[in-house]
């Protein structure tokens, strides 16, 4: 048995709903990550895009919040890993190209989740299921403790 704890993919979205809207469905994966219970994976392009999305202004009731994300220790808070290849198989082309790259780094780097809410990657569950990633909504995500994600 690994003593590596096992990765996850988090689309930008749901970094959102974690570290800006503080969204209780995102708390349990959030102080998995904290607690480096799970490795967060990301690459270069995941990162622009959070980086991006974090640099637009919100409304005044979470400015606070959005500063705040963008002072996150991201050296500690994830793992670096290069930019996917292309995964493998027709049936992992995501419909949004904006979303390709979450799938393509789960498939890559072996994570064994993809947290997200985009209905274009939640529609390639089963495909990459075969391959050993779970797509599941962070309201549906069971942990670390070896519990398989719940179907939505």
């Amino acid at each position: 048995m690994s003593d590596v704890p096992p990765g996850v993919v988090i689309d930008t979205n749901v970094v959102l709903d974690w570290l800006v809207f503080a969204d209780p469905s995102s708390q349990a994966f959030g102080h998995a990550v904290h607690e480096q219970r799970v490795r967060w994976l990301v690459c270069p392009m995941v990162m622009a895009e959070i980086g991006h999305v974090l640099a637009r202004p919100l409304p005044e009731r979470w400015e606070a919040a959005r500063k705040q994300a963008l002072t996150l220790d991201w050296a500690s808070s994830t793992v670096r890993c290069p930019d996917p290849p292309p995964a493998p198989g027709a049936a992992l082309v995501c419909t949004d190209l904006d979303d390709q790259k979450f799938i393509d780094l789960a498939i890559d780097q072996g994570a064994r989740w993809l947290l997200t809410r985009d209905r274009a990657l939640l529609a390639l569950r089963g495909a990459a299921a075969r391959l050993g990633v779970s797509i599941v909504m962070p309201l549906h995500w069971r942990g670390v403790a070896g519990a398989a994600a719940a179907p939505d």
